[in-house]
C-alpha cells in the first residue's frame, strides 16, 4: 500500500470515528502519522523535480491573491477592481498563468494576481494545483471567491489550502521544542493544556522526538501541535466573497450568508458591491498609513507611508532610512491617540494608528 492510500484509509477511519477525550490519543497519533507520511511524499516529489511554476514578482504595498474554482469569476474580479486585462469567457480554465494587477485604493498600491482555478485534489497536484497553491504561501491575503450557485465548493477549498500548508486566519500557536540529545521529553505550559499529556508524548514519539523540552505558551489543539513540530506553515489572512450574487434571489442569497458568512457578497457583472470588496480587501490586509512630515512644512497628505497594523515608530524610521533608528531624538506625532497635536514622543516602540501624521527628529 503507498502512502497516499495509507493516508486515504487513515483519513476515512477519522472521518467515521467519534472523537472525545477516549479517543484523543489514538486521534492525535493517527493525525501524526498522515502528517509524516504528507511529509515523505513532498520529499519525494521535490526530489523528481515538479513542472514550470507561476513567478510574478511583488510590486505595491502588498499581494492579494485571488483563489477559486475555475470559472468563479477571478478574471471578471480582476478586471473591475484593477487595470489588468486578464481573459473573460463563460468556460473553465480561462486563465493558464498568473496575472496581476494593481489595486489603488484609499492610497495604497495593492497587488491582485489572478491564478489558474484549482479543483479538488490541488494540494496533492492535480490541475497544476501545487504550483498554485504554492503562490498563496507567498501572499499577503487571500481572497477565497466562490460562486453564489456552487457554495459546495467552500469547505473543499477551506481543505485544499488547509492540505498545502496554508492556516487562514490563524496565529502561530505559541508552541517551542527544542531538541537535546538525552533526558526525555520535559513538556511546560503556562495556559491550561488542552491535549493529554500522554497523547502529546505519543505525537513526539511519532516523530521520532525523544528528547527535547518542549514550552507550550497558548492553548492548543492537536492538530495545532502537529504544526508547531513540523514548523512549515504558513499563517496568512483571508477574506471570502461570493460572487454572481445576481443570478440567486433573495431567500438563496440569506441561506449562502447564514451557511458561509462571507465577507462580501458582490456581482463582478452588474458591479454590485464593487466598493465594499475593495475596502475589504484593504481592511484585510490590516492597513496603517502614515502621513510624513518634515520640519517647519506641512505634511504630505497625498502620497502615505502604508504599513502593516502593530507599526511602530520605529517602522516608521526604517522605512525611511535606515539611519533614522540609530540617530532618532523624537517625534511629533498627531492623531487620534495623540494627547495633543504635535505630542512629543521618545519611544520607538510607540505604535501608529491609521492616519497619523509623524514629524521624525533625528540627531
Amino acid at each position: 500500500m503507498g502512502d497516499a492510500e495509507k493516508i486515504k484509509e487513515i483519513e476515512e477511519f477519522l472521518s467515521k470515528a467519534k472523537y472525545n477525550k477516549s479517543t484523543e490519543h489514538a486521534f492525535g497519533v493517527m493525525k501524526a502519522q498522515i502528517a509524516r507520511l504528507r511529509e515523505k511524499q513532498e520529499k519525494r516529489m521535490a526530489a523528481k523535480g515538479g513542472g514550470k511554476g507561476f513567478f510574478v514578482k511583488k510590486s505595491g504595498d502588498a499581494t492579494v491573491v485571488l483563489l477559486g474554482f475555475p470559472s468563479v469569476g477571478k478574471s471578471s474580479l480582476l478586471n473591475v477592481i484593477t487595470k489588468a486585462k486578464s481573459a473573460v469567457a463563460a468556460y473553465a480554465f480561462t486563465t493558464l498563468t498568473a496575472i496581476p494587477g494593481t489595486l489603488e485604493h484609499r492610497q495604497a498600491k495593492i497587488q491582485i494576481i489572478d491564478v489558474p482555478g484549482i479543483v479538488e485534489g490541488a494540494a496533492s497536484g492535480r490541475g497544476r494545483g501545487k504550483e498554485v497553491l504554492a503562490m498563496v504561501r507567498n501572499a499577503d491575503l487571500i481572497l477565497m471567491l466562490l460562486d453564489a450557485l456552487h457554495p459546495e465548493h467552500y469547505p473543499v477549498l477551506q481543505r485544499e489550502i488547509y492540505e498545502t500548508g496554508v492556516r487562514i486566519n490563524e496565529r502561530s500557536p505559541d508552541v517551542r521544542i527544542v531538541k537535546r540529545s538525552r533526558g526525555g521529553i520535559d513538556i511546560h505550559n503556562t495556559v491550561p493544556l488542552k491535549v493529554d499529556r500522554d497523547t502529546l508524548l505519543a505525537v513526539l514519539k511519532e516523530f521520532r522526538i525523544g528528547n527535547a523540552d518542549v514550552v507550550i505558551r497558548s492553548p492548543i489543539n492537536i492538530d495545532q501541535f502537529i504544526d508547531a513540530i513540523e514548523a512549515n506553515k504558513s499563517y496568512i489572512p483571508a477574506i471570502t466573497v461570493i460572487n454572481k450574487i445576481d443570478v440567486v434571489d433573495d431567500v438563496t442569497r440569506r441561506q449562502l450568508i447564514s451557511a458561509i458568512k462571507p465577507t462580501v457578497c458582490i456581482s463582478a457583472t452588474t458591479g454590485e458591491n464593487i466598493i465594499a470588496v475593495k475596502d475589504a480587501i484593504f481592511d484585510g490586509l490590516g492597513f496603517v498609513r502614515v502621513y510624513l512630515k518634515e520640519i517647519n512644512k506641512k505634511p504630505d497628505m497625498e502620497v502615505p507611508l502604508v504599513l502593516k497594523s502593530g507599526a511602530t515608530l520605529r517602522s516608521v524610521c526604517e522605512h525611511i532610512h535606515r539611519d533614522f533608528v540609530k540617530k532618532f531624538k523624537f517625534a511629533r506625532v498627531w492623531g487620534k491617540n495623540a494627547k495633543f497635536p504635535g505630542q512629543q514622543i521618545r519611544d520607538l516602540k510607540r505604535k501608529i494608528d491609521d492616519a497619523d501624521i509623524v514629524e521624525i527628529h533625528t540627531t
